[in-house]
C-alpha cells in the first residue's frame, strides 16, 4: 500500500437530506451581480486609456502604463480575497463586502469627473481606481465558486445543470462586456463622461439588491481554512526531516479517519497517487521515530500523501503560469495602443455618427460568442476523430495555440500600423498628432477578431486547468492564481513600455511617443512578437513533461470512476507510461481486496473485474494478482 500511494477507503453516503435552497432559482441572482460588475469593469477599462489622454492630459505611454498597472494590481488582490473568503468570511458575505467596496469606488469615481476641483481630480480619479482594485479582488475569485457551490454535486440533476450554468455563465459576461463598449463608451465619448460613469455606479447598485433579493434561496458554507497552510505545513514538514533518508524502511502517514470525518462537510476529497516529482517534499509523509513515538500528529512536521501530492500539484501549474505572462503582455495593448490606433483612424458610419475607437472591442465579444459554440459542436468532434482524444486536443494544447494566435495578433497590428502610417506620410500628415488620418477604422478588425479567437483558446483553457488541476480545497486560490496571470501580465506590459521607451530614446528615436505618426509604434508591436514567439517555444519545452499531469490525479472515492479515468488517459496520452499507471491500479485493487477485507465494497471489486476485462479487450498486458 505503501509503495503506490493508494488508499481507498468506503464511504456510507450521508443520511441527511440535502437542504432544498440553492439551483437555478439561486444562481440566477449571483450572474446578476456579476453581470454587473464585469459591465461597469468593461465600461471603465474599455476607455480608460481616453479619459487619461484627454481629459487628464498624460502622454500616451503614461498613460498606457497607468492602465497597466491598474489592471495589474486588480488582478492581483483576488490572490488576498481568495484567502480572506477561505479564512474568515466565507464566500457569502465576502460578495457582500467586496460589491459594497467596488460600488463605493464607482461613485466616488462620479464625483472626481463632476464637483471634485480640478487641482485635486487627478489625485481623486487614481484613489477611485485602487478602491475599484480592492472591491474586485474580493468578488471575482469568490462570485463564480459560490454560484457553482448551489449545485448539488451528488445529485444527477443538479451535476446536469451544473453544466449548463457556465455556458451560460460565460455567455452572460461576453454579453455584458459587449453591451458596455457599444453603449457606455459611446456616451462617454459622445454626450457625457459624468453619464457614462454614473450609468456603471446605476448597474452596480442594481446588480447588489437583485443578488440581496435572492439571499433565502443560497446554499451557503462558512469559511473552510487558509489554503496557504496546507501548503506551508508540507514545506515546513519536509525541511524539518531534510536529515531523513528515504531508502529507511520507513511508514509513510495516509490520513486518519477524524480528519476524514472532520472534511465530511466539504467537497469529497480525491485519492491521489504517489508520484516522482519533488521528491525532497516526500519527507513531509515520512513516520520517523519522534512522529512514532508522539500521541498526537503535528501536522507542521507530518502530513499525509494527499497533502504532500496537492502541493505538488500546484507546484507543477508555475512553469505553465510563468509561460503565459506574454499572452497577458499581448492582450493587454487591447486596452491601450489599440485603442489609440483607432483614435487616429477614420471611424465615420454615415455623416452624423463616428465609432467610438474602444468600442471596437465589441468584435472582441462577437468573435468569443460565435467561435466557443463552432469550436463545441464542429472543431471538437472533428479533433477527436483525427487524434483520439475525448476532448479534440489537451487542454494544454489548446493553450499552446491560443498562444500562438496571440503572435498572429500582434503581427496583424504592427502590418497595420506600418500601413496606417504610410497613410499619413501620403498626405504630409506626420508632423500633425491631431490628425485623422484618411484609413478605415476597419483595417483594425483582423487584430480584434485574431484577440478574441486567441481568448477563445487560451483563456478557456487556462480557467479550465486551473480549476481541473488545482486540489478541491484549493480551487478558490486556482481561481485567484488563474486572474493573477493577467495581472503580472499587465505590470510586465508596463516594464517592457518603459523598456522600450529608454532604449529608443538614447538612439535618437522614441517608439512610443505621443505623437503616433512619428513614433515607431510598429517596431514596438514586432518587439512584442517576438518575445511571443520566444515565449511560446519555452511553454512547449517547458510543459512537454506535463501533457500527462492529468495522470499523477488517481481516483475519486468512488471507485468506478478509476475505469473512466484509466481508460481515458489511455485514449488522451497512451505510451508506457500509462499502461504502468492501469497496472499499478488493478494491483493495488486487488491487494486491497485482500488487505481490507470487509471493508472494501462490492463497487471496488466489480472495479477490479471491469478493469481487467476492459484491459484484455485492448490487449493491453496487465499484471494481476489473484491472492
Amino acid at each position: 500500500m505503501a509503495e503506490n500511494g493508494l488508499q481507498l477507503r468506503s464511504r456510507n453516503p450521508s443520511t441527511h437530506p440535502k437542504p432544498s435552497r440553492g439551483g437555478w432559482n439561486a444562481a440566477i441572482f449571483i450572474i446578476f451581480v456579476e453581470v454587473a460588475e464585469r459591465f461597469a469593469f468593461y465600461g471603465l477599462a474599455g476607455n480608460l486609456i481616453m479619459y487619461l489622454t484627454n481629459e487628464l492630459h498624460q502622454p500616451t505611454a503614461m498613460a498606457a502604463k497607468n492602465v497597466n498597472l491598474w489592471m495589474g494590481v486588480s488582478s492581483l488582490f483576488p490572490l488576498v480575497g481568495a484567502v480572506v473568503a477561505d479564512s474568515y468570511l466565507g464566500r457569502f458575505k465576502t460578495i457582500i463586502f467586496s460589491s459594497s467596496i467596488y460600488f463605493m469606488g464607482m461613485f466616488l469615481l462620479c464625483l472626481s469627473v463632476s464637483v471634485v476641483p480640478l487641482h485635486y481630480r487627478e489625485a481623486i480619479f487614481f484613489v477611485s481606481l485602487y478602491i475599484l482594485a480592492v472591491g474586485e479582488g474580493g468578488h471575482k475569485p469568490c462570485v463564480q465558486t459560490f454560484a457553482a457551490d448551489q449545485f448539488d454535486e451528488d445529485s444527477e440533476e443538479e451535476r446536469k445543470a451544473k453544466s449548463s450554468f457556465f455556458n451560460w455563465w460565460y455567455l452572460a459576461i461576453v454579453i455584458a462586456g459587449t453591451v458596455a463598449s457599444l453603449v457606455v463608451i459611446y456616451i462617454q465619448d459622445n454626450v457625457s463622461w459624468v453619464i457614462g460613469y454614473g450609468v456603471l455606479a446605476g448597474v452596480i447598485a442594481a446588480g447588489i439588491i437583485l443578488f440581496l433579493l435572492g439571499i433565502k434561496s443560497y446554499r451557503k458554507q462558512g469559511p473552510l481554512g487558509s489554503p496557504f497552510t496546507a501548503v506551508a505545513q508540507v514545506f515546513a514538514a519536509a525541511a524539518r526531516k531534510w536529515r531523513v533518508k528515504e531508502t529507511h524502511d520507513w511508514d509513510v502517514y495516509y490520513g486518519d479517519e477524524r480528519s476524514e470525518t472532520h472534511m465530511e462537510a466539504q467537497p469529497k476529497q480525491k485519492t491521489l497517487a504517489r508520484t516522482k516529482q519533488f521528491r525532497f517534499l516526500d519527507k513531509a509523509m515520512i513516520i520517523d521515530n519522534l512522529d512514532a513515538s508522539s500521541t498526537t500528529r503535528n501536522p507542521w512536521r507530518l502530513c499525509s500523501i494527499n497533502q504532500v501530492e496537492e502541493v505538488k500539484l500546484v507546484l507543477r501549474l508555475i512553469p505553465i503560469w510563468l509561460s503565459c505572462l506574454m499572452f497577458n503582455v499581448v492582450q493587454s495593448q487591447l486596452h491601450t495602443y489599440y485603442t489609440k490606433q483607432g483614435s487616429k483612424m477614420n471611424r465615420s458610419m454615415g455623416p452624423h455618427f463616428q465609432l467610438p475607437p474602444a468600442s471596437l472591442k465589441v468584435f472582441v465579444g462577437i468573435t468569443i460568442l460565435i467561435t466557443v459554440p463552432i469550436y463545441d459542436r464542429i472543431l471538437v468532434p472533428m479533433a477527436r476523430k483525427l487524434f483520439g482524444h475525448p476532448a479534440g486536443i489537451t487542454v494544454l494544447q489548446r493553450i499552446g495555440v491560443g498562444l500562438f494566435l496571440s503572435i498572429l495578433n500582434v503581427v496583424a497590428a504592427a502590418l497595420v500600423e506600418a500601413k496606417r502610417v504610410s497613410v499619413a506620410k501620403q498626405h504630409d500628415l506626420m508632423d500633425n498628432p491631431k490628425a485623422i488620418i484618411p484609413i478605415r477604422v476597419w483595417w483594425l478588425l483582423p487584430q480584434y477578431l485574431i484577440c478574441g479567437l486567441s481568448d477563445t483558446f487560451a483563456v478557456v483553457g487556462l480557467q479550465e486547468l486551473f480549476y481541473d488541476q488545482m486540489p478541491e480545497g484549493l480551487r478558490s486560490l486556482g481561481a485567484a492564481a488563474y486572474i493573477s496571470i493577467l495581472g503580472v501580465g499587465s505590470f510586465l506590459s508596463s516594464a517592457i513600455i518603459s523598456l522600450v521607451q529608454a532604449i529608443s530614446s538614447k538612439s535618437g528615436e522614441e517608439w512610443l511617443g505621443d505623437n503616433l505618426n512619428r513614433a515607431h509604434l510598429d517596431y514596438f508591436y514586432w518587439v512584442l512578437a517576438g518575445l511571443s514567439a520566444l515565449n511560446l517555444c519555452v511553454y512547449v519545452w517547458t510543459n512537454g513533461e506535463n501533457n500527462n499531469l492529468v495522470c499523477n490525479l488517481c481516483v475519486a472515492n468512488d471507485p468506478l470512476v478509476l475505469c473512466h479515468l484509466v481508460f481515458t488517459l489511455l485514449k488522451e496520452h497512451g505510451g508506457g507510461r500509462v499502461f504502468k499507471t492501469l497496472q499499478w491500479l488493478v494491483h493495488s485493487l486487488d491487494k486491497e481486496k485482500v488487505s481490507l477485507g470487509a471493508i472494501v465494497t462490492e463497487d471496488e471489486i466489480r472495479t477490479s473485474r471491469h478493469l481487467r476485462q476492459c484491459a484484455s479487450e485492448q490487449k493491453i498486458p496487465v499484471m494481476v494478482s489473484n491472492s
